[in-house]
């Protein structure tokens, strides 16, 4: 494997890094794009910012971004800081397109983590942070709208601390028009260099004296700087303890050293949309972030001549498949041949768009085209062999569904391969066939993230489509038994058709599915129909007296008779089928709903709220708990019934800031009486009128 530093002799007098890849994350609103925009702006990819409002960003040039002003799946963008190569991941920040932020984040060598300067918006991190910590991936935080800021810095930093479990190391601090602390920030002090810049917007921030009054703060706040590095060197601790000012020099190698090594989160403060404190970021970048081979061996596939991470698909209308992928190892050119998949051509993301290049180069993104076998998640080497160390996580389970149908039942034909092709984009959308409601689910994160998924489809593939909320899989059963005889006889000229049987039914306990009992004795039905009596029961149980499948339930054919010229196998499967539907009605049929486990994951704080939530909809709280590697959250665990389960995670978001979350599976079957099960009922027997009509 390429090494990252690879001299290309850099005029600024220091070895060139390999390329590198930043991914740019955060809360929705927290100004992501604008600060991509800028980094693209300030280091001369493009000459005019771009804004969502106005929908002419670099990233969210889809319809479907344009449409809803905000990035929607994440956009790779490429450009060259003093002399080196960078690609930024633009991740979207909703909630329910986590998976696109995932993905991204397991592919970059370091996550820019952009937050609000608002202390009730800091619990809004800590999914992000913990999957940052959780897979050792370095991460720098950027306080974004300093412009607009009404907190103290130490506040905020200690909100944003709350929900760190690595130590958040202030790098600057803010120079404001006033004295107070609630005056316009109009700069800041780099707290290593101990230079004061004041912001010029649009251009580079000026060089000034530091200000008198930021003095005592700008001392307090490096020795905390200071401090917090020396935890984890103990030759900067000696220096600190012996009253020995460090160098500058080894203040920025343990800054790298320890970002590196993901031990902790320096913190940036800027105005993205001015760009203020953007070069100081990409300064930052530059000198501290470590080259491809750490997130290589972070990622298990180190050791490997030429190794290629695929980290998203796109499905473009005219350029067909586009496999976003990281090169990790070694060179790809067109022509070349990857785990036995020709590359039919190598891009440069630029953001809206891609630029055919010749080849690409240990570190850097490109897209692969055309490899129509190969997925999001795969290892691409030219021998094709698997690398056991490398592991790509499972995607993000579904929290919502609805029931879909095209809009032209023409176009039902090709809905299939055209769902295939959005879920190789976004894998956490899924796309089954509901056996017993016979209904086809698409399912995802939220309401959000179907609507996106239904405007992909009508915008990309000429797919209108329907959709409405799914059936719940109700069930059947019987209270009590009964005997049944019946008899099935039809002469219609030639032979006829005759058959008749004894059956006995009795209710089975909860979950034993159904049984069959052959007790004839004497061979009053002979032994080549008794077969066909067990399927003619079995076939009757698809629907009951209440018009849903019957479970739970044992049939015994105990006598019968036939006839040796008219008695046939059709005779006794629909004699039985008669004996049934006769027999259910009278065994007390009872409607089952089905119980979901369930555990609600959120911050400790919101616990009552989850408390309400669940008892709202009909749940029984089992227990709660803290969660397990997660400081200041704690788990719910409840059954709640599934037909309440539909739309949960909608008002969960919404008690939780946005950030609570669930996990479920079928438990069991439940009975359901009163005027919920009597609104049940009829509305199924309207469905089934309707279709028979």
């Amino acid at each position: 494997m390429a090494t990252s530093s690879q001299s290309t002799g850099n005029p600024n007098g220091r070895e060139q890094m390999a390329p590198r890849c930043a991914a740019i994350v955060g809360p929705y609103l927290s100004g992501k794009t604008a600060l991509l925009e800028s980094l693209l702006f300030v280091t001369g990819a493009i000459s005019r910012k771009g804004t969502a409002k106005e929908g002419n960003t670099v990233s969210d040039s889809s319809a479907e971004a344009r449409a809803r002003k905000m990035s929607v799946e994440v956009t790779a963008a490429t450009t060259d800081y003093l002399g080196e190569r960078w690609c930024f991941l633009d991740c979207p920040g909703s909630v329910e397109l986590g998976q696109e932020a995932r993905n991204a984040l397991l592919a970059a060598d370091v996550a820019i983590v952009v937050a609000e300067p608002l202390i009730d918006k800091a619990l809004m991190l800590a999914p992000t942070l913990k999957f940052l910590d959780d897979h050792q991936i370095p991460h720098i935080l950027f306080i974004n709208k300093m412009d607009v800021a009404t907190h103290r810095v130490r506040e905020m930093l200690d909100a944003l601390q709350a929900v760190s479990s690595r130590p958040l190391v202030l790098r600057q601090v803010p120079i404001r028009s006033a004295a107070s602390d609630s005056g316009e920030v109009t700069g800041y002090v780099d707290l290593v260099s101990e230079r004061a810049y004041k912001y010029h917007p649009g251009q580079e921030s000026d060089l000034i004296k530091m200000p008198e009054e930021v003095l005592p703060r700008e001392q307090e706040a490096r020795n905390r700087m200071l401090e917090s590095l020396a935890d984890f060197d103990d030759h900067l601790m000696e220096e600190i303890l012996s009253d020995v000012a460090p160098p500058k020099d080894e203040i920025y190698q343990q800054f790298a050293k320890d970002l590196a090594a993901d031990l902790i989160v320096p913190v940036l403060l800027g105005e993205a949309e001015k760009d203020g404190g953007v070069r100081r970021l990409l300064k930052a970048l530059r000198h501290e972030v470590p080259g491809p081979e750490a997130a290589a061996q972070r990622l298990g596939i180190s050791g490997f001549d030429a190794s290629t991470l695929v980290f998203k698909t796109y499905h473009q209308p005219h350029a067909g498949k586009l496999s976003l992928a990281r090169v990790f190892g070694g060179k790809i050119s067109e022509g070349a041949v990857l785990n036995g998949v020709r590359v039919a051509g190598v891009l440069k993301p630029k953001g809206n768009g891609f630029d055919k290049v010749t080849d690409a180069k240990t570190g850097e993104v490109v897209a692969l085209a055309r490899m129509e076998e190969v997925k999001t998640g795969d290892l691409l080497t030219a021998s094709g062999k698997k690398n056991p160390d490398f592991a790509w996580p499972k995607p993000l389970e579904p929290l919502f569904g609805l029931a879909i149908d095209a809009e032209n039942r023409a176009d039902e034909v090709k809905l299939t391969a055209a769902l295939a092709k959005l879920i190789e984009e976004d894998p956490s959308l899924t796309f089954t066939h509901d056996t017993d409601t016979h209904e086809l689910l698409l399912s995802g994160q939220g309401e959000i993230h179907l609507a996106i998924a239904f405007d992909r489809l009508k915008n990309r593939f000429a797919l209108p489509m329907k959709h409405r909320r799914p059936q719940v899989s109700y069930k059947e059963t019987i209270r009590h038994g009964v005997k049944q005889h019946s008899r099935f006889k039809r002469q219609s000229g030639g032979h006829g058709q005759f058959a008749d049987i004894h059956i006995e039914i009795w209710p089975l306990e909860r979950g034993k599915g159904f049984e069959f009992h052959d007790r004839v004795v004497g061979g009053s039905v002979p032994r080549q129909f008794i077969g066909s009596v067990e399927d003619g029961a079995r076939e009757s149980l698809v629907r009951g007296a209440l018009g849903f499948p019957v479970v739970d339930a044992a049939v015994a054919l105990f006598d019968g008779q036939y006839h040796s010229v008219d008695s046939s196998d059709m005779a006794f499967k629909t004699v039985a089928r008669q004996a049934m539907q006769e027999a259910l009605p009278q065994c007390g049929p009872v409607l089952l709903e089905p119980i979901f486990s369930v555990e609600v994951s959120a911050p400790a704080e919101f616990t009552a709220r989850v408390h309400n939530l669940v008892t709202g909809r009909r749940g029984q709280i089992l227990n709660f708990q803290a969660k397990e590697d997660w400081t200041g959250w704690e788990v719910v665990e409840a059954l709640v019934p599934q037909a309440e389960l539909h739309d949960m995670i909608i008002e969960l978001r919404s008690l939780t800031l946005g950030i609570g979350n669930f996990a479920c599976r079928f438990d069991h079957l439940q009975e359901l009486s009163g005027r919920l099960a009597d609104k049940v009922i009829e509305h199924r027997q309207g469905i089934l009128q309707k279709g028979a009509a």
